[in-house]
Formats: C-alpha cells, structure tokens, sequence
C-alpha cells in the first residue's frame, strides 16, 4: 500500500465557535493537500513530489474539474500547532476521472493517532479548448497505478 502523506499546517482562521476545524474549511485543508499531491510545482519551487505532475496553470491544455466531494467527519479536529498528516491515494482510475481518497489523521507523533475524517474527490480530466473530457494519458496512468488502492469505505451513509 503505497499513500502520499501530506503534512498540513491549520490556521487560526480555520476554526468556528465550537473550537473545531469548520466543516467548510475541511474541504480547502483537502484542496491544499491535494494540490501539493498533484500539481506541478511552478519552475524553481521547491522540490515536487513524484506524483506531482498535473499541469495546473492557467493557459495548461489540459485542466481539471471536480465532479464529486464526499466528506465525513469522524472526530473534531481540535488546534494545534503540529501539522495534521493527510494521507492521500487513488482509489479509482478511469478513462478521464480519478478518484482522490484522503484520511485525515492527527500530527505525526501524536499517541494515540486519531483518525479525524476520511473523504473523497472525483476529478475529471477536461481539454480546455473544448470542455470534453480528455482520457488519462499513459504516462499519468503508469505513474499513478502504484498509488491506486481500494477506496475509502465510508461508514456512516444514510
């Protein structure tokens, strides 16, 4: 089992009245994970993660769009300073769409290691001169097939 751990600073901002990560905020702490997960870094950045190879920037051929989120939130993600450890995986790959899965757990070293939300991104792949969906290309396939692994099993639908 092959999964990218992302280590993700809170802000103060992210917090609501109750003293917990807001549940809105929880969608832009996976987006940042996300983001560094798979987009290629701009030239000079620092260091890109091997999976970091989506052309994200503005004028790129290729783009792509959510089509699904599903979040569920386990326990309240309290402050701290330590980042949090998001682990990411593929947990499907289809012809033009790949679903993200994340677990979202407590800082590195934290006893015992709370997991606080499992979820889940549906990214579909779109040329943008037309807007149509646009297969997976080879290459990403290949380089992503380590990291595909069965998706997060959510427990508490309906």
């Amino acid at each position: 089992m092959t999964r990218i751990h992302i280590p993700i600073r809170l802000r103060w901002s992210d917090f609501d009245a109750y003293a917990h990560v807001n549940n809105a905020e929880m969608l832009r702490l996976l987006e940042e994970a996300r983001i560094d997960a798979f987009w290629r870094p701009d030239a000079g950045a620092e260091q890109a993660r091997p999976t970091a190879v989506i052309d994200a920037r503005p004028g790129a051929a290729t783009i792509s769009l959510i089509a699904r989120q599903e979040v569920e939130y386990l326990a309240p993600i309290p402050y701290q300073r330590s980042p949090i450890e998001v682990e990411l995986w593929i947990g499907n790959l289809g012809g033009a769409s790949f679903q993200i899965c994340y677990e979202v757990y407590s800082p590195k070293g934290v006893e015992p290691r709370v997991l606080y939300t499992v979820a889940s991104t549906t990214l579909v792949m779109v040329d943008a001169a037309t807007g149509r969906p646009s297969r997976i290309p080879d290459e990403l396939r290949e380089l992503f097939t380590p990291y595909v692994e069965a998706p997060v099993a959510f427990g508490k639908r309906g």
